[in-house]
């Protein structure tokens, strides 16, 4: 019988048509920009990089630019299947001429395999698909598999942040990152995870607030 992968934790990979200049930068920017599609130590794309985080499902970019250009110290490598997203991506970058970016533009799954142990600080995963059919529940990218992968990548000390606006989706990501023995939750109080943490930024998906209530934040530590 044939192999299967994994199930697939996200929806389309195309939606509307892709604008003529985004277009381009996909046959000629993100060749030079693409994560390496065999295991690779993440600092060989960057040697002066201080940090390496890693975005897991970056939308249309806009955080991962931002940060980007926030941080020019720090190599970021963003995951994206959806190709709206990534050619959306890659303008931001073009736009702001950002050389300290490496992009996936598949499943994040299948970066993460190929990344050493410890070799990343901070991992995002900020509203990830919520999948909110219970029959659906399985795609969810975070699950226990999932987790442990992260807790391999992740240097010790490293900070891993997950955000949503579906309230079962967050208590579902809580109850299975604290359930791998690597993460602590850093929340002492209702405002650590009510209020954006100083350093997000913000995006368009965000502020349609498409979910079942206000956005959480969990930041986790990995021990």
């Amino acid at each position: 019988m044939p192999e299967h992968g994994p199930l697939r934790t996200y929806g389309r990979l195309k939606a509307r048509p892709i604008k003529p200049r985004q277009a381009a930068l996909l046959e000629t920017l993100l060749p030079r920009i693409r994560a390496p599609l065999a295991p690779f130590d993440p600092r060989a794309l960057m040697p002066a990089a201080e940090a390496v985080w890693l975005e897991i499902g970056f939308g249309g970019g806009e955080h991962l630019a931002a940060q980007g250009a926030r941080h020019p110290e720090v190599l970021l490598i963003g995951a994206e299947p959806f190709q709206n997203g990534v050619a959306s991506a890659l303008r931001h970058i073009d736009e702001r001429g950002l050389a300290n970016i490496r992009v996936h533009d598949g499943d994040a799954r299948e970066l993460i395999a190929r990344l050493p142990d410890a070799s990343v600080e901070r991992v995002f995963i900020l509203f990830p698909d919520p999948w909110p059919k219970t029959r659906h529940h399985k795609r969810r990218l975070v699950g226990a598999e999932t987790v442990a992968e992260l807790a391999r990548v992740l240097r010790p000390g490293g900070g891993l942040r997950f955000a949503s606006d579906w309230a079962d989706y967050v208590n579902w990501a809580l109850q299975r990152i604290t359930a791998n023995p690597a993460f602590r939750w850093t929340a002492d109080q209702a405002a650590d995870w009510r209020s954006p943490p100083a350093d997000h930024v913000t995006t368009r998906y965000e502020e349609k607030r498409l979910g079942d209530c206000a956005p959480v934040f969990l930041d986790f530590v990995r021990s």
